[in-house]
């Protein structure tokens, strides 16, 4: 059997998990409402005027990183297949987001990009609550490819 990191970055995989991944940050941040919601789109904003492509080229960099914070779940509910991994990931959405985030708090504090770590650190505080919301879309995105 496949890892979770094998199967999302199989070189004919790979291309359409990084896309659909960044069609649901798109989603994502679109989505978001009030205050935090507008702190949340400026800093994306922010950030892709940074450097266009910069969310793919991220996505494209973290998703073996991410695939692997995931991995301990993927293994826990192989023998149950795509469905039982799915159950578990929306059963399961804080431990997802700790994983998910430990990937990104390690990255952010590497980047030699002021610019972005610093609006990285205005956004953590909210992360992870972001995170949580979003794991069941981020299930519906990877479904397909686990």
């Amino acid at each position: 059997m496949s890892s979770l990191v094998e199967k999302l970055t199989a070189p004919e995989v790979r291309p359409k998990v990084v896309s659909a991944c960044c069609d649901l940050i798109d989603r994502e941040v679109d989505a978001k409402s009030g205050i935090s919601g507008f702190a949340v789109k400026a800093g994306y904003k922010v950030i892709k005027a940074v450097k266009p492509g910069f969310v793919t080229q991220v996505v494209e960099a973290l998703l073996p990183d991410f695939a692997a914070a995931m991995e301990p779940m993927h293994a826990k509910t192989i023998a149950g297949g795509a469905d039982a991994f799915a159950s578990y990931l929306e059963g399961h959405r804080e431990e997802v987001a700790d994983a998910l985030l430990s990937v990104t708090d390690e990255r952010a504090q590497r980047s030699k990009n002021s610019t972005v770590r610093k609006t990285y650190e205005k956004l953590r505080g909210g992360a992870r609550d972001n995170v949580v919301s979003a794991v069941p879309n981020l299930v519906k995105t990877l479904r397909p490819f686990f």
